[in-house]
């Protein structure tokens, strides 16, 4: 059965207060066009979950920007000013993980774990509220592990299982967010036919994604041009 549906179709599951899971890096990686569709939907209070929070014109930025989002937990945001002011104002709520801390909570949250041990922050204020535990005579916190209602991720190609072969650095997170969410959609480049994807190339199994989605393109300039 083909999981390929149109925009408006995959949008339906995104409404005011989801909590969003996106793949990507500094906009690479982000799907646009689900981002540019919950834009014109004019969906706001989502609980953001990635990597960093864009530009302020790129990937998830415009969201950001656009103020659609109540809180996001992240490892970087430096890269949007906007998302910096939205938090001094208190106008969005940000809470920072390492961004190897944060990928194993999402990679957790998809392999059905209960969180992951860390000893970064011991001793800190991050460790205000975090169980402690002991592991031959070593102190670790526990990080519950990362979940969401939806998860978006952008992939090169596509076959109609929903099985995703990605683009270089694209990759990113994209593959962990594909399985830490209750539905995940996939925005992709290009559809192919069943049977057609390389098996020894595909790095997210159809089984991690519910629907598919043709991309229009990047609609953004990006910051390095």
């Amino acid at each position: 059965m083909s999981k390929v549906v149109s925009l408006d179709e995959a949008l339906v599951h995104i409404t005011d207060g989801t909590t969003l899971m996106f793949g990507g890096f500094g906009g690479v990686g982000n799907p646009p066009t689900i981002i540019d569709g919950i834009l014109r939907k004019g969906v706001t209070d989502l609980d953001l979950i990635g990597n960093d929070s864009g530009f302020p014109d790129i990937g998830i930025g415009c969201l950001v920007t656009a103020e659609r989002a109540r809180s996001l937990i992240t490892s970087h945001i430096g890269s949007n000013p906007n998302a910096g002011r939205l938090m001094t104002e208190r106008k969005m709520k940000v809470t920072f993980y390492p961004q190897g801390t944060l990928a194993e909570k999402i990679r957790a949250g998809g392999m059905g774990l209960g969180g992951i041990l860390v000893d970064v922050g011991l001793g800190t204020i991050v460790e205000e509220g975090k169980n402690r535990i002991e592991i031959e005579g070593k102190t670790y916190m526990v990080e519950p592990a990362l979940t969401a209602q939806v998860g978006i991720v952008h992939a090169l190609k596509a076959d109609e299982y929903g099985n995703l072969i990605y683009d270089k650095s694209a990759r990113n997170f994209n593959p962990l967010v594909a399985m830490a969410a209750d539905i995940t959609i996939a925005e992709v480049e290009e559809i192919v036919p069943r049977g057609e994807l390389d098996p020894e190339c595909i790095v997210t199994p159809g089984v991690y994604v519910d629907y598919i989605v043709k991309s229009e393109g990047v609609n953004w300039k990006w910051a390095w041009e």
